[in-house]
């Protein structure tokens, strides 16, 4: 299903990533996914959705980027930052990072109303959306402002994380929403030291992730492992070097795969 939101901006998937519990990388997976997607050769945008804990800024670096603002059919339209071709906003790029933001309910869904649909997104094939930890406003106000196509879940094999998780697949499945859930991705499934990939070390235990897609009938769309450098990458601001690491890179365009695989077959797109 294709958002339209006027003339010139046409969103032909929305894909949301969504987790329990805070920590579990999901930042990292929403960025990583938007960057396969668009090596792929798809039009990728990317929205930040976390209010009060903005990531997108941090990972690729752009704190002091400042969306233009400009008059658009009698209103005021944002134009999203671009970096490595995939077009982002995020609330982190409109004020200090250090400062927190003590908004009620009923003003973040309006300000997440506005980055869907005053922004000047163009014509994209994937909008990537990062959503904050648990179930809330935001997650209902982009089910009812959207139509999504799919909704990706991140957890870590931990058993507090799968707890947590399990509620983000019960909002999915709830009568009222009905969002389809397009599978489960196992963050920090293991750590391999850089000299010896071979090696794996299940620091946050193992296979949580396997036996959570299992029991909830959900596909596991790929296992996600630390390396060494993806936290100094993601802290310098330089998310897209994760790709670097052949088994980061090659695990994220296998989730990209499987999702335009899943929209072509469903969705007939």
């Amino acid at each position: 299903m294709e958002l339209h939101i006027d003339t010139e901006t046409r969103i032909k998937h929305i894909i949301v990533v969504a987790s329990g519990k805070g920590g579990v990388g999901k930042s990292t997976v929403a960025a990583g996914l938007a960057l396969a997607l668009e090596q792929q050769g798809n039009k990728v945008g990317l929205l930040d959705a976390d209010i009060y804990g903005p990531s997108i800024p941090t990972l690729f670096y752009t704190h002091n980027a400042k969306p233009e603002v400009f008059e658009k059919s009698g209103k005021q339209v944002m134009e999203p930052i671009i970096r490595h071709g995939i077009r982002m906003i995020s609330i982190g790029m409109f004020v200090d990072k250090n400062k927190s933001i003590l908004w009620r309910g009923p003003m973040l869904s309006n300000v997440l109303k506005q980055f869907i649909s005053d922004t000047n997104w163009g014509q994209l094939d994937y909008l990537i959306i990062d959503t904050p930890p648990g179930t809330g406003d935001v997650h209902l106000t982009i089910f009812q402002q959207c139509k999504v196509s799919g909704v990706v879940v991140v957890t870590t094999p931990q058993k507090m994380a799968l707890a947590d998780v399990q509620r983000v697949i019960d909002m999915c499945t709830n009568e009222k929403l009905k969002v389809p859930i397009l599978g489960i991705i196992e963050n920090f499934s293991w750590f391999s030291p850089q000299n010896h990939s071979d090696e794996k070390y299940f620091i946050f235990g193992e296979g949580g992730g396997v036996k959570l897609a299992e029991s909830s009938n959900l596909p596991l769309l790929q296992q996600i492992p630390i390396v060494e450098t993806t936290m100094k990458y993601c802290d310098e601001g330089e998310v897209q070097k994760i790709f670097d690491s052949p088994i980061i890179r090659d695990a994220f365009m296998s989730v990209a795969k499987k999702i335009t695989q899943y929209v072509r077959t469903y969705l007939h797109v």
